[in-house]
């Protein structure tokens, strides 16, 4: 497991609006399609620096932040970050564009309102609260 700095800025988890037009666990059982399609996403966020990376991207300002911006805060090398966000677009969660040196990396929304929408228990009437 990767290990990671300890800092004193607290990451901010992004809320999204959910589409609700997959079905909640809760409610219906998932199909084995939807199941293999989804599977690698939630298997990506099963590691902490992911998982930070992720939020960091959500919560950029303008929705989008720089390679360089993300390697920061992290006991790991620059190609380690590189590796972990490389699992993270392709899983699907984010997307780069390549700009001169650097990479923007933003967020899939809607590979995040599937993952989200998946999770909801059923009968919730507010998911996004």
């Amino acid at each position: 497991m990767s290990k990671q700095k300890e800092s004193g800025t607290a990451i901010a988890v992004a809320t999204a609006t959910v589409d609700l037009s997959c079905e909640p666990l809760g409610s219906q059982s998932i199909s084995t399609a939807d199941a293999v399609t989804l599977a690698p996403a939630f298997k990506a966020l099963g590691d902490p620096i992911r998982l930070q990376l992720l939020s960091q991207i959500a919560c950029a300002d303008g929705g989008e932040s720089c390679v360089c911006d993300l390697e920061v805060g992290f006991e790991v090398s620059g190609p380690t970050i590189s590796h972990h966000l490389k699992v993270l677009r392709e899983a699907g969660l984010i997307e780069g564009e390549r700009r001169g040196t650097w990479v923007y990396y933003r967020v899939v929304a809607e590979k995040m309102s599937a993952l989200a929408a998946l999770l909801v228990p059923a009968g919730s009437s507010d998911a996004a609260a």
